[in-house]
């Protein structure tokens, strides 16, 4: 473990020294983030930072980790998901287009074998082989949390700092199951503390307030190699739970994308049409402000990705009751927040908490 120090830190310095020369760059060609409506941001903020991530992520891997062909195809798609981010972040694509596009990039990593090839049955542990079947599973995994990372980047640091606990949480389930497989899935220890160092250098200016917002270039990136790294390591375990674990440590922007679409379905509008009842705005509507919000939404990610290492450690009838115990906090809170659904919604608005605070000060 103490082998990869160095990687870390040239990751950590990679993302420190690229992050402003990547936010000079987003100033002149027009990455720029303006005001709306929608947002909670006041002035026009450079975005596109998560280049600076993704290089630092992947030149540490290339120069540092032994490569095989599941690291490259993990490379190749990033390459791809942050091409398709960049063009968005400076021109703007259709969502129509950009689901394309992320089709493209998880279907980019099958050729190199990243691919879920069974999944456990909870109930009696038996493996259920998908054959062909792991194609579109494993596509609709990448796309789902590559969509479920992108869409809670709507505060400084959040989308940034959820990537962060969860690659923590992520090497530290890949480390135990490792152990228990005889070394199987060690690599994606270093590739998620690798991701984890190039995210927390970019921090550095994207933690409020923020400097350079990850954009769609970061956020996708993050959500994309997130995912890919689950199917290579996390999900090989043969154990009852193994399936799960992987949303527990995405629990946020996942649950969050899920209430989206429930609430949204339960008012009757489009179920890709935006809005601000997300996690992060029903919490400023609370009377949160920006950075305690933020750190609000950390301290659950830390929560679950405890949990995600404790479901490693106990055994299958313990992981059910710890899940079950979950899901209900779990909902009970996001219905009192009303994150789902109406029931128990605050009446003062996002927008009406930041003027009171911009009348205050």
């Amino acid at each position: 473990m103490f082998k990869l120090v160095p990687a870390l830190l040239l990751a950590l310095g990679m993302a420190l020294l690229f992050t402003p020369w990547v936010r000079k760059a987003a100033f002149k060609i027009g990455a720029l983030d303006k005001p709306e409506q929608r947002k909670v941001h006041s002035k026009v903020m450079p975005r596109m930072g998560g280049l600076a991530v993704f290089l630092a992520f992947a030149l540490t891997t290339l120069l540092t980790q032994q490569l095989d062909n599941r690291i490259i195809g993990l490379l190749f798609g990033g390459l791809l998901v942050v091409l398709l981010g960049m063009l968005d972040d400076t021109k703007g694509l259709p969502a129509k287009v950009k689901l394309v596009g992320q089709i493209a990039a998880a279907a980019a990593v099958i050729p190199f074998g990243v691919q879920v090839e069974f999944i456990t049955n909870p109930i009696n542990g038996q493996l259920l082989h998908l054959g062909l079947w792991g194609v579109p599973v494993t596509i609709f995994w990448i796309i789902s949390v590559t969509n479920a990372v992108n869409l809670i980047d709507g505060l400084d640091g959040l989308a940034g700092g959820t990537s962060f606990i969860a690659a923590l949480t992520m090497a530290a389930v890949a480390w135990q199951q490792a152990s228990l497989l005889g070394g199987v899935g060690m690599e994606v220890v270093a590739l998620a503390l690798i991701l984890a160092a190039a995210t927390l250098g970019f921090l550095r200016y994207n933690f409020y307030p923020a400097r350079i917002f990850l954009g769609d270039t970061g956020s996708m990136f993050l959500g994309y190699a997130l995912a890919t790294m689950a199917v290579i390591g996390v999900t090989k375990a043969a154990t009852a739970i193994s399936v799960i674990i992987p949303m527990v440590i995405l629990g946020i922007p996942l649950l969050d994308v899920t209430f989206a679409i429930l609430r949204r379905y339960q008012s009757h509008r489009p179920i890709f049409q935006p809005d601000k009842e997300h996690l992060h705005h029903r919490l400023m509507a609370l009377g949160l402000s920006h950075k305690q919000t933020v750190l609000a939404i950390y301290g659950v990610n830390l929560v679950l990705g405890i949990s995600a290492f404790v479901l490693t450690l106990v055994t299958t009838s313990q992981a059910v009751l710890l899940l079950f115990i979950l899901a209900v906090v779990i909902i009970v809170s996001a219905n009192k927040i009303g994150v789902i659904g109406k029931v128990g919604r605050p009446t003062v608005s996002v927008s009406q908490n930041l003027q009171q605070r911009s009348s205050k000060m």
